[in-house]
């Protein structure tokens, strides 16, 4: 049976996209259907192959050698579609109907299938702040995408406004000191501009030092709240020739407009727009950066 559990494997090995009963059937034609079955669940055993659901029909693949399923070896077959199905999720996780269509089970099989996994703690179902009224699933180990949790801005599927704007407020706080350094050196406006520039990193490292945060923030957290305060009117992005952008705060007379509103009321070229709106050559690249 070794022999012939082998012979499967190499059939299966040759097709990508997995092998079907058939494609097994013609290349072992000389193999009884029984000695097959009894191959496949040797391989099964082994965790040398995969088996999958497409439409009507069972699909064999072979399992990459070097990585081992979390899943029991006395797994029956739904669980092992289930499974793999979840697993192909990543962490973005996999909707209950799309596993319901992928493995085409029943919902009161696939519900039985889902609370055993989630009990063996295979799987775990997370909420979506996409979805309030949904969950999607996923592998037990796996830490959810932030599109999934919403990252750090949301607790609880609930948008934290006050953190955000404790953070705007402190990055705003730390720009308009690297400015009043600036101010003090008076060393000519090409030094001024340099000096009360700073980077996503030095915001960053600024942010990690107060320790306000109760969450981990990287960079791109960070730059996101910096484009907060740019689109609030109190700060500029510039473009630097590597490609990378530099924060520096602005002093201006005007209010902010807000973090929806279109920043015209603050823009340095808004003399250049037509009554009917239209940017001009002179402004549009005001107007891109606040796009971008």
């Amino acid at each position: 049976m070794s022999e012939i559990a082998q012979l499967l494997l190499s059939v299966i090995q040759g097709v990508s996209a997995g092998a079907t009963n058939d494609d097994l059937t013609k290349a072992l034609s000389d193999v009884p259907a029984a000695t097959r079955v009894e191959g496949l669940n040797i391989l099964l055993q082994q965790g040398s192959i995969e088996i999958l659901k497409k439409g009507e029909k069972l699909v064999y693949r072979a399992k990459d050698p070097q990585k081992k399923s979390a899943l029991p070896k006395d797994a029956d077959n739904e669980e092992k579609i289930v499974y793999d199905i979840v697993e192909k999720g990543g962490d973005k996780g996999i909707w209950i109907r799309d596993i319901r269509i992928k493995s085409n089970l029943n919902m009161t099989q696939l519900n039985k299938i889902l609370k055993n996994l989630e009990t063996k703690k295979l799987i775990k179902a997370v909420k979506s702040v996409n979805a309030s009224k949904k969950k999607v699933y996923m592998l037990y180990n796996l830490e959810p995408d932030r599109t999934v949790t919403g990252g750090a801005w949301y607790q609880d599927q609930d948008f934290e406004v006050e953190f955000v704007d404790v953070l705007n407020q402190q990055c705003l706080r730390f720009l308009q000191m690297k400015r009043d350094n600036a101010e003090k050196k008076r060393d000519g406006p090409l030094a001024f501009k340099q000096m009360s520039c700073c980077t996503v990193k030095e915001v960053h490292k600024f942010i990690s030092d107060l320790g306000i945060s109760k969450v981990n923030l990287d960079e791109d957290d960070l730059e996101t709240i910096l484009k907060t305060v740019v689109y609030d009117g109190n700060a500029e992005r510039i473009l630097q020739s590597d490609g990378s952008y530099v924060y520096h705060s602005v002093n201006t007379p005007l209010p902010p407009p807000g973090l929806v509103q279109m920043p015209c009321g603050i823009c340095p070229v808004i003399k250049n727009c037509s009554n009917c709106g239209d940017v001009t050559a002179i402004s549009c690249q005001y107007m891109k950066e606040w796009l971008d």
